[in-house]
């Protein structure tokens, strides 16, 4: 048995959709360039071990997304030229996080005002009497690249409602001076897009996503903002000196 056909076995996603992941990241990391002719049907169901159908469908969606040509009698060829990848660097202090969010272009797509809390883990504080959940989606020229589900301190929200729907609130809380923050918690995983995000961030379903939590705690141990971004794939890196010169 092909030894790639173990491997897509293993996993419970429709065939031609791993396939046409696999030749999606072919392209996208430059091994199929822009204007290569791609291997053959052929060439193909003998290198993956699947059935000229299944790599029919793969190809068919990679056209969709405009990363493949197929030219009637001349073959399929790569028609995607790679931007710009992993460009977003993860802050490692407060301001370095305030930095990277403040100048970003925020489409509010949701809110919610007097929502209960989200679920906090055991060092999250204790949350707020409500919140306002906030659903924005992020954008680096024109791209969009993360989306964002704030849940705000009701209590907040309510001081500045313009400014909250307009821009990113994490540098607005910290210029309140009567807020005192005692704790900020960023936890940093791997995820995948549910149906929301792929929306938003036009992507497949079940793509991976990078996810980072922040919470902010007050000086009396209030989670007042409680933030999940959900990063594509491709702009996001975690970039790290690991040498501490002092």
């Amino acid at each position: 048995m092909n030894k790639l056909s173990v491997i897509f076995d293993r996993s419970r996603m429709p065939l031609y959709l791993q396939l046409a992941s696999v030749m999606r990241q072919r392209i996208e990391a430059g091994r199929w360039q822009n204007g290569d002719k791609i291997s053959t049907i052929e060439e193909l169901e003998a290198e993956f071990g699947v059935a000229k159908i299944t790599i029919s469908k793969a190809i068919e969606i990679l056209r969709e997304e405009r990363m493949l040509d197929s030219r009637q009698g001349l073959g399929t060829f790569v028609s995607y030229v790679p931007k710009e990848r992993h460009w977003l660097n993860i802050a490692n202090d407060l301001d370095g996080l305030i930095s990277s969010i403040k100048d970003n272009r925020v489409e509010i797509v949701y809110i919610e005002e007097k929502v209960a809390s989200p679920p906090l883990s055991e060092n999250e504080g204790i949350p707020a009497h409500r919140y306002t959940l906030l659903r924005s989606v992020q954008y680096n020229e024109d791209e969009p690249f993360s989306v964002v589900n704030l849940h705000l301190s009701q209590e907040i929200f309510a001081r500045d409602r313009k400014q909250f729907t307009r821009l990113p609130a994490l540098p607005r809380i910290m210029e309140m001076k009567d807020i005192s923050i005692s704790h900020v918690y960023q936890t940093v995983t791997i995820g995948i897009a549910n149906p929301e995000v792929a929306d938003l961030l036009k992507i497949g379903l079940g793509e991976p996503t990078a996810d980072c939590r922040i919470v902010l705690l007050d000086d009396r141990n209030v989670a007042i903002y409680v933030a999940d971004f959900h990063y594509h794939r491709h702009c996001f890196a975690l970039r790290r000196d690991l040498i501490n010169r002092g």
